[in-house]
C-alpha cells in the first residue's frame, strides 16, 4: 500500500516583517513566500504546511496560520527578516529598490521536520537561507522540489540587496523539477533578455518546468512548449507577494491540470491578489471567472 503524503504543499522560507514604500508613504506589512503563497491557499482544499524561521519573540505572528488551518514548523532565530521596498511610482509598481533590514540566518538541515509531500516548494526571500547541501536533500527526500531564483540570486552586500549569478547553478538546477523567476531573474542567471531564450537555458540544466513572470503576465516553458497568460489586474495595490503567489497556484494546478490550464489559473488568481494588499482572498469560482475574462 502507497502511504498518502501528509500535504501537497510545503513551502519553506523566511517569515518576513517588511516596509512598504510609495513615494511619501512607508507601511509596516507582512511577507514571505509562507506568508503569501501559503497562506493563499487557505481558501481552497489543499493540505499546505509550511516551514520558516523567525525570532522567538515574533512566533505570535504564527496564529495566522493557526486560523486557517495551516501546520507550521518554525525554527528559533535572533532575528526576524525584513525587506524594506520602495517602488517606483509607474503604473504597475514593475520597479523596485529592495533593502534588507534583517536576516534571520539559514535553515538548519537537522531541523527540517519529517515530513512528506507532493510539492516542496523553496521559497527563499534572499540568498543565504537555503544551500546546495540543502536542496540536494530535498530533492532525494520529494517527488518533486520547486525552487524560486530569488533565494538564490538575490545577495546581501554593503547594506543593499542585488541580484549576482548563482555560483551552483548547474549542479543545484539539476536537482529542481520546478523553477520560478522574474524577467530579472532569469536573465542575471542566463544572461539572456528574452525570456523564451531564458527559460530554455535553464531548462537545459535540469528543471522540468520553468514559470518567469514578468509585468503584463506569466509564461511556462514545459517540453520545449510555450504556455502564456496575462496579468489581468484592475490595480496593483497589491503588487508585493505577486511571484509568490503566482508559483503557488501554479504548482498545486499543476497536480491535477496541463501546463496551460496551470498557467491560466495562476496569473487570474495572481491578477485578483493584485488589487488587494496582502495574501490572496478569493475562491475557485472566481479564478474560474477571470479565466474567462484572459481569453
Amino acid at each position: 500500500m502507497i502511504k498518502q503524503a501528509d500535504y501537497d504543499l510545503v513551502i519553506l522560507g523566511h517569515f518576513a516583517k517588511d516596509k512598504l514604500v510609495y513615494g511619501d508613504v512607508e507601511q509596516d506589512a507582512l511577507g514571505g513566500a509562507i506568508y503569501y503563497g501559503g497562506l493563499g491557499m487557505s481558501h481552497f482544499n489543499i493540505r499546505t504546511a509550511v516551514i520558516t524561521r523567525l525570532a522567538k519573540k515574533d512566533f505570535n505572528y504564527l496564529k495566522l496560520f493557526k486560523k486557517y488551518d495551516i501546520p507550521v514548523y518554525p525554527q528559533e532565530s535572533d532575528v526576524t527578516s525584513g525587506i524594506r521596498n520602495e517602488y517606483i511610482l509607474d503604473n504597475n509598481l514593475n520597479e523596485r529598490i529592495c533593502t534588507p533590514l534583517a536576516f534571520a540566518g539559514p535553515f538548519q538541515l537537522e531541523k527540517i521536520p519529517d515530513i512528506t509531500t507532493k510539492i516542496f516548494h523553496i521559497g527563499a526571500i534572499m540568498a543565504g537561507e537555503t544551500s546546495l547541501e540543502l536542496i540536494c536533500h530535498l530533492s532525494k527526500k520529494y517527488p518533486k522540489v520547486s525552487l524560486d531564483l530569488q533565494g538564490v540570486l538575490r545577495i546581501r552586500e554593503n547594506g543593499k540587496l542585488i541580484f549576482k549569478d548563482w555560483p551552483h547553478k548547474k549542479e543545484g538546477l539539476n536537482h529542481i523539477h520546478t523553477v520560478k523567476a522574474d524577467n530579472v531573474e532569469a536573465e542575471v542567471i542566463t544572461g539572456k533578455k528574452d525570456i523564451i531564450a531564458a527559460a530554455e537555458k535553464i531548462s537545459e540544466w535540469g528543471p522540468k518546468e520553468v514559470v518567469i513572470t514578468h509585468s503584463d503576465g506569466v509564461m511556462v516553458y514545459v517540453e520545449g512548449m510555450i504556455y502564456e497568460a496575462p496579468f489581468t489586474a484592475k490595480s496593483f495595490v497589491g503588487r508585493t507577494g505577486r511571484g509568490d503567489t503566482c508559483i503557488a497556484n501554479y504548482l498545486v494546478c499543476r497536480l491535477s491540470q496541463s501546463p496551460l490550464e496551470s498557467v491560466r489559473f495562476a496569473a487570474a488568481a495572481t491578477s485578483i491578489k493584485m488589487e488587494k494588499e496582502g495574501p490572496l482572498v478569493t475562491d475557485y469560482q472566481m479564478i474560474v471567472n477571470r479565466i474567462k475574462n484572459q481569453q
